[in-house]
């Protein structure tokens, strides 16, 4: 009788450890050897860790579970509990997301992170809206020229045709003097070579799995912006956790921001070793081109303040002030 007694508490106790493991699936579009997917990854077994594995995330890399363009919607719903994805992805949503793809006014890391600060506090309130917790964002590396031909001023991007991924990247091609012209990441190639466009930015990680240095030769260190990856938790999903689980994520997400910079950091400077070891010739902007293209980010910025209204008012004068 004591040993059925026992083997029942035994069963018992099983059986509750097996109703208290949360089990969430959680989308990221980018491949599994992306520094982004990398960093997620070692913030799920974070989190795993710190809960005793009462909280197992299962990360589906390359939109395997839900394609890009619907992952704010899914983890917005519930669909899924919590997820990765490029900010930039959902400006024509809201300005505020776009933020940071605005070009030659946040340049560099430094800068980026000030901007990043300046634009927190109505990223999370713009999240919250959707019923979304920021956990942590995570910039890629900056955005640099890439060209055939070395440029004397930025007057020579005139008339080129150039590739373009967004509508804020659209608009500095045509403030530049040239035609936007958009093309995905696995075209690149084939475009430069049949001559579709002659100019690109993007950055050297992009460049490096494109292999540009098969169809250019130069590439312009502008950093001119730093585009952010979001991961977010669904903020119903997050309240039905228990408490020490919540402050476990979240002390996870603290953890992985700063090493995802510093893996972001280490990115663009592999990135630029690897253009630079294929024969392309890195260059740092003139002076004269530099104040050119402050001078279009400064009307972009004018133009994207007009458009976000208050919000890009409050974020602009934010980041000013640091």
């Amino acid at each position: 009788m004591k040993f059925r007694l026992v083997a029942a508490f035994a069963a018992s106790v099983l059986a509750s450890t097996a109703q208290a493991q949360t089990k969430w699936d959680m989308p990221t579009p980018y491949s599994d050897g992306e520094f982004h997917t990398r960093n997620v990854v070692l913030f799920t077994e974070d989190v795993a860790k710190r809960t005793n594995g009462a909280l197992e995330i299962k990360v589906h890399a390359s939109g395997s579970l839900i394609k890009h363009p619907d992952i704010l919607r899914a983890v917005s719903t519930g669909q899924v509990n919590i997820a990765e994805f490029l900010l930039g992805q959902f400006g024509n949503e809201d300005p505020v997301f776009a933020a940071d793809n605005l070009p030659f006014v946040a340049a560099g890391y430094d800068s980026a992170w000030k901007f990043y600060q300046a634009q927190k506090p109505l990223l999370t309130k713009k999240l919250a809206g959707r019923g979304l917790t920021l956990l942590f964002s995570v910039p890629w590396p900056g955005q640099g020229i890439y060209t055939k031909e070395p440029l004397k001023s930025v007057d020579d991007l005139k008339g080129t045709k150039f590739r373009t991924y967004s509508p804020l990247t659209a608009r500095l091609a045509e403030l530049l003097g040239a035609s936007p012209t958009v093309i995905q990441v696995p075209e690149i190639p084939q475009m430069f070579a049949t001559g579709a466009v002659q100019a690109m930015i993007t950055s050297s990680a992009t460049g490096t799995s494109t292999k540009a240095w098969e169809f250019v030769k130069n590439y312009y260190k502008t950093s001119a912006f730093h585009p952010k990856n979001a991961v977010v938790v669904n903020t119903r999903a997050f309240k039905r956790l228990p408490k020490s689980q919540q402050e476990a994520v979240l002390a996870a997400a603290n953890t992985a921001e700063p090493r995802g910079w510093a893996m972001s950091k280490q990115r663009e400077k592999d990135g630029d070793e690897t253009l630079a070891r294929n024969g392309m010739t890195l260059h740092e902007p003139s002076p004269a081109m530099k104040a050119a293209f402050t001078k279009v980010g400064a009307q972009m910025a004018r133009e994207w303040e007009e458009k976000a209204g208050a919000d890009g008012q409050a974020i602009m004068k934010a980041y000013k002030k640091k």
